[in-house]
């Protein structure tokens, strides 16, 4: 697990120097990601560089180092993630009479793809991955991103250079960037709380999609390839026979047992993150399993008793005897950590489960360097109640006549101001709960498509277009396309789909590479090896999107290790009381951030509908936690990045590579 950052302007070269200087200041930038070593590569004339920082956890000696450069001197690779079926990429390598120098990933992973091309070693690769391909012989650049998207890359153009990088603030380091806000993210951010699909907070910038390769001829041509595609639903097997649940979820258990399996290879501390839900105490079950000494367990606590899950937690943890941490938390502790938000988290991000997965990597990180997690559960196996709610909702709806759903929907659109002038009534409801809210959402129930509705329920401005002074509101076509017919359970595969393609790749796994690498803790997820992805895609709706039990067909596996009293209980999440803490310890500090002079003088937010918002959470008319949220991490990102100094980092002791291939023999000092 690294990060690394790079530039192509092959019309203004910088020479090799200043080319060094300058891709070793953009990985700077980043080396929380990977605080153990640096290195630089440079083209001979300066119009290609990559600076690398590295996390060591496969091969810890000077053959891993990076960036790498292939043994026929064709390609230099930057690489980011790992890969675990490495192994099984050797034997056609010796067969052809390679000789390894080491025994990392980066170095299989980059010789298959000189031996056999990138198409065919993408096709077998199992692993998290992001990786710059320099093509030292056709002076082309190629970029690469995994299926899932778990492994974070950014691009950024504009007249003839292009910057690329694992996360966007490295773009500083390299002088031509011009770091402006895109108005038309902005939108999407704060409808979501996250950037949805390739959209970057800044101009010209977008992330690489998952599952693709660009094939850079230069920095104004990009061709982009897919090779890999989340699969879409289906109502049935393909198989000829129907297959029992004893086989399917022994089937199932093969691959999860696989998956973590290789996930545990490490050659430095290795354990896992426990909530004592059913993903992360399946993950644990089966590291135990396969490990002759206690596995190191993790979890954080809340002393609010409505937020603790500790004590589930630890309930697993006895059962199957792991060496168990608790991290017991207050609001202090968590609050310490708001102002660090916009630092850690390179674009704007309102998830606030940010808090305690920042606070337990920390303690992780503390005694081990790789972390297993159960993320991907919820949206593989239908963990979300939103998706029955949906359901039954639009199966209700579909009853009535659809010009009488069409008079309904003007009705309660007209009635939804009333209500929200009566909410006072239900001060104590969270703003998605109370009447004004749910009229509209009837309303888009009765003349709208499922996914669509998902989209306002998950969203929190309703309306971004009213509160965002410039850009506009771009709809993922994911949103307006759907398979419906009478079948509930197909409706639910759907939004499970939609979550996955959306929600899973932009917010979940964005929160846990940021919050992990913030602390330089690798944090690895078995249940979305790509494999287990596909196998629950080819099963029928029925079993795949069960209503109950919630998650089915992972809870026949998880049956096996851990008793059902263990796991029975309602779903609480990982979230903080934020809207309590507006109104106390955060109130000044919100306050700054929405204060409408400096709102007015940025020209990004309405000031007026900005305060309309704050005034009525302080005062108790309303519980605009989530709305507020995403506007204060907005304003949080921008006032780190965009007001003032960029925060420095300490100076790296680079080692640089030039094309040809040789280290050379002083290690120079770059500057920040």
């Amino acid at each position: 697990m690294c990060g690394f950052a790079g530039f192509w302007q092959p019309f203004k070269p910088l020479g090799q120097t200043k080319a060094a200087q300058t891709a070793a200041d953009m990985a700077s930038r980043i080396i929380h990601r990977g605080p153990d070593d640096q290195g630089v590569f440079t083209a001979e004339d300066g119009s290609y560089a990559v600076g690398f920082r590295r996390l060591a956890i496969v091969d810890l000696s000077d053959a891993g180092h990076q960036p790498m450069i292939s043994a026929c001197r064709r390609y230099a690779m930057a690489f980011n993630g790992e890969i675990y079926n490495a192994e099984e990429l050797r034997p056609a390598l010796l067969a052809r009479g390679h000789i390894f120098r080491g025994h990392s990933d980066t170095e299989a992973l980059l010789e298959h793809i000189a031996a056999f091309g990138l198409a065919a070693t993408l096709e077998q690769l199992i692993g998290m991955f992001a990786l710059a391909l320099w093509d030292l012989k056709h002076r082309k650049l190629v970029l690469v991103r995994d299926r899932i998207g778990i492994k974070p890359l950014y691009l950024w153009q504009q007249s003839g250079t292009l910057l690329f990088a694992s996360t966007p603030k490295a773009f500083f380091g390299h002088p031509h960037f011009e770091p402006k806000i895109n108005g038309n993210a902005l939108h999407g951010y704060l409808r979501f709380g996250y950037l949805p699909g390739q959209d970057s907070i800044f101009e010209r910038a977008r992330k690489v999609a998952p599952g693709t390769w660009l094939e850079i001829d230069s920095p104004d041509h990009i061709k982009e390839h897919r090779f890999w595609q989340f699969p879409a639903p289906t109502s049935r097997t393909p198989q000829n026979e129907p297959r029992s649940i004893a086989e399917l979820s022994g089937e199932l258990q093969a691959l999860i047992g696989d998956a973590v399996k290789r996930r545990m290879l490490a050659d430095v501390p290795l354990g896992a993150f426990l909530s004592g839900g059913i993903d992360s105490s399946t993950v644990v079950a089966m590291m135990c399993e396969q490990s002759a000494s206690p596995i190191q367990t993790f979890s954080i606590g809340f002393r609010e008793a409505e937020f603790d899950e500790a004590p589930h937690a630890r309930a697993v943890a006895h059962h199957l005897g792991t060496e168990h941490h608790e991290l017991y938390v207050g609001a202090a502790d968590a609050l310490s950590l708001v102002p660090d938000l916009a630092q850690w988290f390179d674009e704007p991000f309102a998830d606030s489960s940010a808090l305690p997965t920042l606070l337990l990597s920390q303690t992780t990180q503390q005694h081990v360097t790789v972390a297993l997690s159960g993320d991907g559960g919820d949206e593989l196996f239908g963990g979300y109640k939103r998706y029955w709610e949906i359901a039954d909702l639009f199966g209700k709806t579909q009853a009535i006549p659809k010009p009488l759903r069409h008079a309904g929907a003007m009705g309660l659109r007209g009635l939804s101001p009333l209500l929200n002038q009566a909410e006072t009534l239900a001060l104590s409801m969270s703003a998605r709960f109370r009447p004004g809210f749910r009229a509209r959402k009837l309303a888009d129930l009765l003349t709208r498509e499922p996914r669509w509705l998902m989209r306002n329920v998950v969203g929190h401005w309703q309306s971004p277009e009213k509160l965002a002074l410039r850009g506009q509101e771009h709809i993922d076509p994911v949103w307006l396309n759907g398979q419906y017919n009478n079948d509930p359970t197909t409706l639910v595969s759907d939004l499970q789909y939609a979550d996955s393609v959306t929600y899973l790749t932009e917010d979940i796994l964005t929160k846990l590479d940021r919050a992990s690498m913030a602390v330089g803790l690798e944090a690895r997820v078995p249940l979305l090896d790509h494999r287990i992805v596909e196998f629950c895609w080819r099963l029928p709706a029925a079993i795949r999107s069960r209503r109950t039990p919630a998650k089915f067909l992972l809870r026949q596996v998880l049956d096996r290790y851990v008793p059902a009293e263990l796991i029975d209980r309602p779903k609480q999440g990982f979230s903080v009381p934020i809207h309590t803490w507006l109104r106390g310890p955060l109130k000044d500090w919100a306050a700054h951030l929405l204060d409408p002079k400096r709102l007015s003088n940025a020209g990004l937010i309405d000031p007026a509908i900005a305060q309309r918002y704050w005034q009525q959470h302080l005062k108790g008319q309303a519980d605009w936690r989530y709305p507020l949220w995403n506007l204060l991490m907005f304003e949080a990102w921008r006032e780190t990045w965009m007001t003032t100094p960029e925060p420095k980092t300490p100076k790296p002791t680079t080692r640089v590579l030039s094309e040809p291939g040789r280290l050379r023999a002083n290690h120079p000092t770059m500057s920040t």
